[in-house]
């Protein structure tokens, strides 16, 4: 094997932190793993992981090696794609994370006919509400709604998201129907909860503010906090590709209309170096013209 096969290797135990999973995702056996692994620290000289019985944990020396080696692999593989896209159509793999309750609802449709488009494609889906680290975690790109706080990524506008702030006809009959922000205060706040805290986007005398808000039920998950306002449990602000049957049909109530955030949208991002990639731009404009046209 090549040295750069010796690093895919660790990136891929490294990812999934065995040399069990790495074996299985790349079709090694897990001897043949443990060994190149060995073998790379032996040329190296370093140690690059320490081994338990429990787990594998990266080095300090150990996880610098793998960023770099992350960025050469992704350099590598760009120059292949971009070889490639001179003679054929996009191939390879496409790794992907997106928000959960936004993927269910918009992606499982515009994938397969992504995959249907580009035989040669892999698609590698994450689904998670969890703010990836792109560059650390090697995805190719991203879909982040609201607003983007890493000004080192690429983002391209793919759809447009109305949040809407509501509740159970239940719950406001017991706790009142809230008109100003200071009302809040006195309401439980089904919380969205990330990295960056807890708030709800609101239009505050012409102006978008970020208005923190508190409650004693906190998830990071749109879908679990609309079944939290359909049993009464508080007031929610959510995207309406979650609740609009909700409010067509009753169950749940806009509350604040002049309070009423601006629509924000769904990007596609994804780091600086992949900009020249022909299947990130491939897929990118594909669903942005999917999306643009109401498809999901």
């Amino acid at each position: 094997m090549s040295q750069l096969d010796d690093m895919r290797i660790l990136v891929e135990v490294a990812q999934r932190g065995s040399f069990s999973a790495a074996s299985a995702r790349l079709g090694l056996t897990k001897q043949l793993v443990s060994r190149r692994v060995m073998a790379l620290e032996d040329r190296l000289g370093v140690q690059l992981l320490v081994r338990t019985t429990r787990r594998l944990a990266l080095t300090e020396l150990g996880q610098d090696y793998v960023e770099r080696a992350r960025r050469i692999i992704a350099d590598v593989d760009e120059a292949d794609r971009a070889m490639a896209s001179h003679v054929a159509a996009p191939r390879g793999t496409l790794r992907v994370s997106a928000p959960l309750s936004f993927g269910r609802s918009h992606l499982s449709s515009p994938f397969a006919g992504f995959l249907a488009l580009h035989p040669g494609v892999r698609v590698e889906l994450d689904m998670t509400d969890r703010p990836v680290d792109l560059l650390a975690e090697g995805y190719d790109l991203a879909i982040r709604i609201g607003n983007l706080v890493d000004s080192t990524l690429v983002a391209r506008r793919i759809a447009t998201i109305e949040l809407v702030s509501c509740a159970s006809p239940a719950y406001l009959a017991r706790a009142g129907t809230p008109a100003t922000i200071a009302d809040l205060q006195s309401h439980e706040c089904l919380e969205y909860r990330h990295s960056r805290g807890s708030a709800w986007m609101l239009a505050v005398e012409g102006k978008t503010e970020m208005v923190p808000v508190r409650g004693r039920y906190l998830a990071n998950n749109g879908d679990v906090l609309r079944d939290a306002a359909l049993t009464g449990l508080g007031l929610v602000q959510l995207p309406t590709f979650i609740i609009a049957d909700d409010l067509a049909s009753g169950r749940l109530v806009p509350i604040m209309p002049a309070y009423a955030p601006p629509p924000t949208a769904a990007y596609v991002v994804h780091p600086a170096h992949r900009q020249r990639s022909s299947l990130v731009r491939a897929f990118s404009d594909f669903l942005h013209a999917v999306l643009q046209n109401g498809g999901k």
